[in-house]
């Protein structure tokens, strides 16, 4: 359901990415508590308060670790199992946050460690690759984003549990992880011009009681494949968590317990969504209600959604469109992403060369475009078309105002990246409605894309071959 409901937030993290991010991608928070060795003084392993949901050290010395699953031909251990139970339980803590039981606990972690391990498989099966040197950039980045060096952060991390060795790895597939994302996702996403008027039509009818809802979740997952026995026992958990919170339950404890959504840690906890930009099935059961009602089991096709509202307001950005005359612009640009792989001194460098050789006539501005810019536009010679004022970012916007037709901008920061932007021609008319349909296409892509991203997270753990050895 986070799929549906959870928009592009921190940008496109995998359903189970999410969750594992809980546990794992603020590293130098990682507590591990890895089982005891024979050359480690006992007092230094009593030192640590046990979290209560860590289990007792093997009575046997010859024990170190034992394999908890296996997953296509990859093992996930107990003791990795046990490090980020144990991580999820500081965090908690430390925020005061609710926690399921032990069991539900390790139960959702380790599907959540399955799905990552599967998705990290497929990206090298399909020919992901992250060189050193991009790694090396990428660590680099995040121990300047800590005010660390790496060596320094590397003595945090080791001090703390963590070998820089697996910490490196981490990073790695996280890496890899995304740019399989945007391969097997993103580029496959598609909105038709019929759609878009559908849309167009609907929202104009519902535009005088247009609201945002704080919202919840709870999720009851169905495996591909599933049989009509297990359908209808994951209809019967999710009708007794509607039973339970209907007879005074708290929803919260209730999602931390029985949600396989990459929320259920955090409550379920949605936050504000327009109830235009989610499946029509579901913002029509939570315009019935009113804040603090709950809606009843709701079937997906990824399984059951029950959902809670908490409060309503009116959009802040709620106003009618003014039709008077603007002026428009027609611009390309040439964008850069700054990411753990391209520092933002490295992308300010690579766009003042390539403003330098444009302006010496030495490269053509959509030629640098299509083979350098990382986003939509590169395919277009970086050609964003006819904009308005606000159809664009404050700092492009800004940017633009200032050129003449055939200028290039210096490089421009924005929370894209960072840009140049070169001025076509400019013109003043009255506002179209080109501008509306953009929007549009632009909301219904996102719907698309959060509902195919579940879906590929999902079958890409029902594809994989899953072997539980805790009982044996």
């Amino acid at each position: 359901m986070s799929a549906f409901l959870n928009m592009r937030t921190t940008q496109i993290k995998l359903a189970a990415a999410l969750l594992c991010a809980l546990v794992a991608n603020d590293v130098l928070a990682q507590a591990a508590a890895p089982a005891a060795a024979p050359a480690k003084p006992a007092a230094a392993a009593a030192a640590k308060p046990s979290t209560g949901f860590l289990p007792p050290a093997s009575s046997s010395a010859h024990v170190i670790d034992s394999v908890y699953v296996i997953v296509n031909d990859e093992v996930i251990t107990k003791r990795e199992l046990d490090q980020r139970v144990n991580d999820v339980v500081q965090r908690a803590r430390a925020q005061n946050a609710q926690l399921p039981d032990e069991d539900t606990l390790r139960r959702q972690m380790v599907e959540a460690m399955i799905t990552e391990r599967a998705q990290v498989q497929l990206a090298k099966e399909m020919g992901v690759r992250v060189s050193d040197a991009e790694l090396d950039r990428a660590i680099g980045r995040i121990a300047e984003s800590q005010k660390m060096n790496v060596q320094e952060m590397r003595n945090q991390l080791e001090k703390e549990g963590m070998t820089f060795p697996a910490f490196r790895e981490q990073i790695r597939n996280e890496i890899m992880t995304q740019r399989l994302v945007d391969h097997e996702v993103d580029s496959k996403i598609q909105v038709s011009e019929a759609e878009i008027d559908t849309y167009l039509a609907a929202s104009k009818a519902a535009a005088a009681e247009r609201v945002e809802m704080d919202i919840a979740q709870i999720l009851v997952r169905i495996p591909e494949n599933a049989s009509a026995e297990q359908i209808a026992a994951r209809k019967a958990r999710a009708e007794e968590v509607v039973r339970q919170v209907r007879t005074g339950a708290d929803f919260g404890k209730m999602a931390a317990t029985y949600s396989d959504s990459p929320d259920a840690l955090k409550g379920g906890a949605i936050g504000w969504r327009d109830p235009d930009q989610l499946p029509t099935p579901i913002a029509n059961e939570l315009r019935k209600l009113k804040p603090g009602q709950t809606t009843p089991v709701i079937r997906a096709n990824f399984g059951f959604l029950v959902l809670r509202l908490n409060d309503l307001r009116k959009p802040a950005a709620a106003q009618e469109q003014q039709q008077a005359a603007v002026t428009q612009t027609h611009a390309r640009h040439i964008m850069l992403k700054v990411s753990p792989t391209l520092t933002e001194d490295e992308a300010r460098k690579r766009l003042l060369d390539f403003k330098a050789r444009v302006d010496a006539k030495q490269a053509n501005f959509e030629d640098l475009a299509r083979q350098n810019s990382q986003d939509s536009y590169a395919s277009k010679g970086g050609d964003m078309g006819w904009l308005y004022p606000e159809d664009t970012v404050p700092e492009l916007a800004t940017a633009m105002d200032k050129l003449k037709p055939g200028e290039i901008s210096e490089p421009v920061k924005s929370p894209f990246g960072l840009h140049i932007v070169q001025v076509i021609e400019r013109k003043s008319e009255d506002a179209s409605k080109d501008k509306e349909r953009a929007t549009a296409r632009q909301v219904l892509t996102e719907r698309k894309r959060q509902e195919a991203l579940e879906d590929w997270a999902r079958q890409v753990r029902d594809r994989a071959y899953v072997e539980f050895r805790e009982d044996k």
